[in-house]
């Protein structure tokens, strides 16, 4: 089975890969442009199944079968709302509801492999779906806000006071700019969907930070880089070698 993901986000792309990989499911290409797609379909056989965001960093993903006529299944990642869902489940096409989970995503693959549908041209599909969504997109929403537990009490953190989350004994933990350190109930992995990200950036395995908390970044050993917070300061964060590059496109 030959698989492509279309989506913009690429700690979300990445995600994804991750997440397919454990149910054995390759990835061979990862795209995140309307402008990359549609170049790549033009010159490569187009694949199996396509893990497709809706809203990619261009423009809508549907103006890529505007462009070219593709043949392959089509399960969409998204965030938009329930309304709009009702344009994939008119039409027929699966679709993952952002952050993805580990369940819904191995139901839908089990879905394609058991239908194993025969190609057909896709586009005729897109013009009722994007007269449902409208001429303007909807906008992504990203969380505001975090809750942790503290004894009987519940206390609630904005994402605003938040420097960095990070991993540590297998728990994840926000680090405010009271400099305070407060467990959540959730992963790293699953803070890719939930995050904004022009605001959040997971520079390693251990480490997301928010870039109006940078103070300093400094050239460290292996072509990596090392981020000092305004107060957070109690690891070491480096951005690791192959996130480099991605970093520094993010911080400009």
């Amino acid at each position: 089975m030959n698989v492509l993901i279309i989506e913009d986000e690429k700690p979300s792309a990445r995600r994804l890969q991750r997440m397919l990989a454990a149910l054995d499911v390759e990835v061979q290409v990862m795209l995140h442009s309307v402008e990359d797609a549609i170049e790549w379909f033009q010159h490569n056989e187009h694949p199996d199944l396509i893990f497709l965001d809706i809203q990619l960093s261009d423009g809508l993903s549907f103006e890529i079968f505007d462009a070219v006529t593709v043949k392959s299944a089509i399960i969409f990642t998204t965030a938009y709302d329930e309304y709009a869902l009702q344009a994939f489940k008119l039409n027929s096409i699966d679709y993952l509801l952002k952050p993805i989970d580990d369940e819904d995503l191995e139901k839908a693959v089990s879905k394609y492999k058991e239908r194993i549908p025969k190609q057909q041209d896709v586009s005729l599909n897109f013009e009722d779906i994007k007269k449902l969504l409208g001429a303007t997109p909807i906008e992504r929403e990203y969380k505001k806000r975090f809750t942790t537990k503290i004894g009987q009490h519940i206390k609630m953190i904005s994402v605003d006071e938040i420097e960095c989350f990070y991993s540590e004994n297998k728990g994840t933990y926000a680090a405010t700019i009271e400099k305070r350190n407060y467990l959540l109930d959730t992963t790293l992995e699953h803070l890719e969907d939930q995050l904004e990200p022009q605001t959040f950036f997971r520079v390693s395995r251990k480490h997301y930070v928010n870039i109006h908390a940078i103070k300093d970044i400094v050239s460290y050993s292996n072509s990596r880089l090392q981020i000092k917070l305004n107060n957070w300061n109690e690891q070491e964060i480096i951005v690791s070698r192959e996130r480099v590059k991605d970093f520094k496109t993010w911080i400009e």
